[in-house]
């Protein structure tokens, strides 16, 4: 694949190989046609790319996005899957001249962020397959369905340039030219149990809406997604047999937010003045559509400040969609306190018969459909991260254990743990998956993958958990600089006396309260001291 660039025109190739047409987008009105490959003009800067994620409108004006370096994941029944590694952003316009100062700055800040988004690890694309949808979904397709170009068929949940591709959509005659971007975490690895092989997949698929950070983005919004809404699809596939066992995490599905402030952990605030339970149906009938019947895990902590959280969502529960819902509140903390590890086993056997009648997607190696999973675990702690992926790999292995005996692959009486070399493979996928997911939303990696990693924690990693800081917001490092200096004040005046013990009290005193009132006053409004993303601080300012 390859784009040709003139002062006037970008000429892209198409994704299929050997294919003439050539999709011509004008640098001036925007357009976007369609012409062959002889009316490329041998003019044009030609530079070889990856796909296109995009186009977007900025101050300066459009600018299209393209996937310039790829990696190769692996092959899902035949399909090459790829990890979009370095993208690009081409102006539109050959100059940015036409722009006031402010403008500059403004579109500077703007490609920016941007690029900190596009750097984010964990974008994933195939060209000729299906990546937004399970395997059960794909299954219980129609013909018309199948029929359809990617972009078409493309779960909007998980399909990250949806809104980039907008132009494209509009033009079924240009499907051809683009395909949908996950973002998540996929791995793929061949593995050997009693001398057969099989393939090994873990997806993790994103959703795009209610994205956003840890902290800024909680709860859901009022149409009922979730912030962090993740759904996790392990797949194994054996001599043309393959079986799917699909879980979700998702914020707790209500009306609650956790600005930061200055405070190691900010206190969880559950608004008052929102009707929770519309919000919460919506997210609730929606999940039930796709995935059938619900188990809530909710491993948050039972006392303290997540307390009232867990309260209210057990009680939202109770009174919505009873007979399709099951809640189940497991203190993940309190019951695995000092390194008792082996206390997740309490919550795996509570869920057993659950996740036995639920079952997995399975088709036989003839190609028949042998068994469907109907319903799924909807997990979630307070970030949807570390306590979250735990429980989420205990489960899976669980369902991996059947799948592996169905299919032949594991003998009678043998268990997964015991294979040293697949467990190994399997934890560090699982905990690669809590990194990605983590790196995603936080920003940085998850804290308890040595446990998935390990079935313990080390005390390095414990370490580090109590090691994160806040960064100041630049526009109000007055407040720091002035208590620094008056307590500096204070520390020099007890060192330097002064003529008279009263003299030298007085100087202390004023200083030392001119150190705490400033102290207070950046307790008080921590939030202003916090660097929120620059779009929350741009709608503040407006």
């Amino acid at each position: 694949m390859a784009a040709h660039a003139t002062p006037e025109k970008f000429y892209i190739e198409a994704c299929d190989d050997g294919a003439n047409d050539v999709l011509v987008i004008d640098r001036v009105s925007a357009e976007m046609t369609l012409a062959g490959i002889k009316d490329i003009p041998p003019s044009g800067v030609t530079r070889p790319i990856c796909g296109i994620m995009g186009t977007t409108r900025l101050v300066a004006g459009m600018y299209l996005i393209v996937i310039t370096r790829k990696r190769k994941v692996g092959d899902l029944f035949g399909h090459t899957v790829w990890k979009a590694v370095e993208f690009d952003v081409i102006s539109y316009k050959k100059t940015i001249l036409h722009l006031t100062d402010f403008q500059m700055q403004d579109n500077k800040t703007f490609l920016s962020m941007l690029s900190n988004v596009l750097n984010t690890d964990g974008f994933y694309f195939c060209t000729d397959y299906d990546l937004t949808h399970t395997q059960q979904r794909l299954s219980n397709t129609s013909p018309d369905f199948q029929e359809m170009s990617l972009l078409e068929r493309a779960d909007q949940r998980f399909m990250w340039n949806g809104n980039l591709l907008r132009e494209i959509t509009a033009q079924p005659e240009l499907h051809k030219f683009a395909f949908p971007v996950i973002h998540g975490f996929i791995v793929m690895k061949p593995c050997c149990i009693n001398g057969k092989v099989f393939e090994w997949i873990l997806i993790s698929r994103r959703s795009c809406f209610r994205a956003g950070v840890r902290y800024y983005v909680r709860g859901i919004d009022s149409e009922g997604h979730a912030a962090n809404f993740v759904e996790t699809e392990q797949i194994v596939q054996y001599n043309n047999a393959q079986a799917s066992f699909v879980q979700t995490r998702g914020s707790m599905p209500f009306f609650w937010s956790q600005r930061p402030n200055l405070k190691y952990k900010p206190k969880p605030q559950i608004s008052t003045d929102t009707n929770h339970m519309d919000g919460f149906r919506r997210h609730f009938e929606s999940q039930v559509l796709i995935y059938g019947k619900q188990v809530i895990l909710n491993l948050v902590n039972q006392k303290g400040s997540e307390l009232p959280l867990e309260q209210a969502f057990a009680k939202m529960v109770n009174v919505t969609l009873a007979s399709l819902l099951r809640y189940i509140a497991f203190d993940f903390h309190k019951e695995c306190s000092k390194m008792r590890w082996h206390r997740l086993q309490i919550l795996v056997d509570a869920v057993s018969d659950m996740q036995d009648e639920f079952g997995y997607f399975m088709v036989s190696s003839d190609g028949k459909v042998t068994s469907e999973q109907s319903g799924t675990f909807r997990s979630n702690c307070m970030d949807c991260l570390d306590r979250t992926n735990v429980i989420q790999s205990l489960l899976a292995r669980r369902s991996l254990q059947s799948q592996l005996q169905r299919m032949g692959v594991l003998h009678v009486g043998q268990k997964i743990e015991e294979q040293a070399d697949f467990e190994k493979i399997y934890k560090n996928a699982w905990a690669d998956n809590a990194n990605a997911c983590a790196k995603q939303y936080a920003g940085t990696g998850a804290l308890k993958t040595d446990f998935t990693r390990y079935s313990s924690q080390t005390p390095f990693r414990i370490c580090t958990f109590v090691c994160w800081s806040f960064y100041i917001h630049k526009s109000l490092l007055q407040l720091p600089v002035i208590m620094v200096v008056a307590f500096s004040m204070c520390i020099i005046c007890l060192l330097m006396a002064g003529d008279t013990w009263t003299e030298t009290l007085a100087y202390v005193l004023f200083w030392g309260i001119a150190s705490a009132l400033t102290a207070a006053v950046i307790l008080v409004n921590g939030r202003e001291f916090v660097d929120a993303p620059k779009l929350v601080q741009k709608e503040k300012m407006d």
